[in-house]
């Protein structure tokens, strides 16, 4: 491949939705040279970092993302920050266009008063926490006996579970020691969840709510007042078989006795339940929740009945949000990055030449992660079709942009050096019989990359 007439494009963030992308781009006829750029150390964005631990199969995803990455056609450029080591400018020199895959990692809004209190959390933040993201701290606070969720979908039964789990029944998987070291010290005994509209409406994937209901030493609570199936619930159980599921194993629940009912823990499930007040003066006390009414259509609203639930801590997993870029146009109101079918966008509507966006950045965090391939293909479908037109970079040598970064600094990871800590990670679980045990501090996983640890 010649250096000088390839179409340079820059892909910034390596999660799925970036891999995918340059991976369909590599495929896509076109004689192009592919960087890939991640800010932390190591790659595969949420596979890594967002997915619960005792989740293995969804983290088999990782495998195929490792095969795209270990032909080679694809530069792996890691421990590199858009927006601190380099910015928009700096790319245009080195690249003709540039794909944004930054995903969305901060924790959507819930407002209502009393979410500010101490002992108050976004689930986002906690996710970080159990999956060793190396920019969150060490410890967590693990000090309430009863714990709201407030969420219906896969990340708020995501966080109930890791919260009543025992901590010795996540001993096989990667779950990093600082984790589970805290994890020991929580005196928990009931998580509730809770969802404004009713079983029919939730977001739960069927296998992973029916794995909440294997956890040993754990029951699952519901409450057969909470089971309400209006005209659009029937609607929604006829016509999807994965809801059909779904309510089927929440009603099954309600079948037992409650002398079957003996475990430590329990996770109670509140369905038409919506947040009002985070009660507490100097931290969270409690939280009072009005009882809702599903109106035939799907939605619900408020009765006036209020309900205050003696929790110590409550947490939020009521949807991620994405981030600004510096230099990029953005929709502050959906959280994404301002674009048309991936084509990134000016208020006016024009497209921004060279610029392009695929994943959650693009269309918020909806869907699953195979979901990323089909978005992904719609970008890099647009971008085929404008390469001819695309402005071309000043600066054409692949080598060019590495020479740059090693000038400011920046001590770039390239895909041999992941290779050393994917390698070292596995060493260290194998006398357990844990497939990895993941590196969590920055330095750390920076010096085993060096070859200095």
């Amino acid at each position: 491949m010649s250096s000088s007439s390839a179409l340079r494009v820059a892909v910034v963030g390596a999660g799925p939705a970036g891999i995918y992308a340059s991976d369909i781009l590599s495929k896509s006829g076109l004689e192009v040279s592919i960087d890939l750029f991640e800010r932390l150390p190591a790659p595969f964005g949420l596979v890594r970092y967002g997915v619960a631990p005792d989740h293995p199969r969804i983290k088999q995803i990782i495998v195929a993302l490792h095969k795209i990455l270990e032909r080679g056609d694809i530069r792996l450029l890691s421990n590199v920050d858009y927006g601190t080591d380099l910015d928009l400018d700096d790319l245009r020199r080195f690249y003709d266009a540039v794909i944004f895959s930054t995903g969305a990692i901060r924790d959507a809004d819930l407002r209502v008063p009393g979410i500010e209190l101490p002992g108050s959390y976004g689930a986002a933040d906690f996710v970080s926490w159990y999956d060793g993201h190396p920019d969150v701290p060490r410890t967590w606070p693990l000090e309430a006996e009863q714990i709201a969720v407030v969420g219906a979908g896969n990340v708020a039964l995501d966080v109930a579970r890791i919260l009543a789990k025992h901590p010795k029944d996540l001993l096989s998987t990667e779950l990093p020691d600082n984790v589970y070291q805290g994890l020991l010290t929580s005196p928990v005994t009931d998580v509730h969840v809770f969802a404004r509209r009713g079983p029919a409406q939730v977001k739960f994937s069927p296998l992973e709510l029916r794995e909440l209901g294997h956890v040993p030493d754990v029951d699952v609570v519901v409450y057969p007042e909470d089971f309400e199936f209006d005209e659009g619930s029937m609607a929604a159980i006829h016509s999807s078989n994965q809801t059909k599921q779904v309510v089927k194993t929440l009603t099954d629940w309600t079948l037992r006795e409650p002398e079957e009912l003996t475990a430590s823990r329990r996770i109670h499930l509140h369905f038409l339940h919506r947040p009002v007040q985070v009660l507490g003066e100097d931290r969270v006390t409690g939280l009072r929740t009005e009882r809702t009414v599903l109106t035939g259509d799907g939605t619900v609203a408020g009765t006036g009945d209020m309900h205050d639930w003696p929790v110590q801590a409550v947490y939020r997993a009521v949807g991620y949000f994405g981030s600004p870029l510096p230099g990029i146009p953005f929709d502050e109101a959906a959280g994404v990055i301002a674009n048309r079918e991936g084509r990134v966008v000016q208020a006016d509507g024009e497209p921004v030449d060279g610029l392009y966006t695929t994943g959650w950045i693009k269309r918020g965090p909806v869907g699953l992660i195979g979901h990323t391939k089909s978005d992904a293909t719609e970008t890099i479908k647009h971008l085929v079709s404008d390469a001819d037109g695309l402005r071309r970079a000043p600066e054409r040598d692949p080598g060019a942009v590495t020479a740059f970064l090693t000038d400011r600094g920046v001590g770039h990871v390239e895909w041999s050096g992941w290779m050393l800590l994917d390698a070292w990670e596995q060493e260290l679980g194998k006398p357990h019989g844990r497939e990895r045990i993941k590196v969590v501090p920055r330095e750390e996983m920076l010096a085993i990359i060096r070859g200095e640890a």
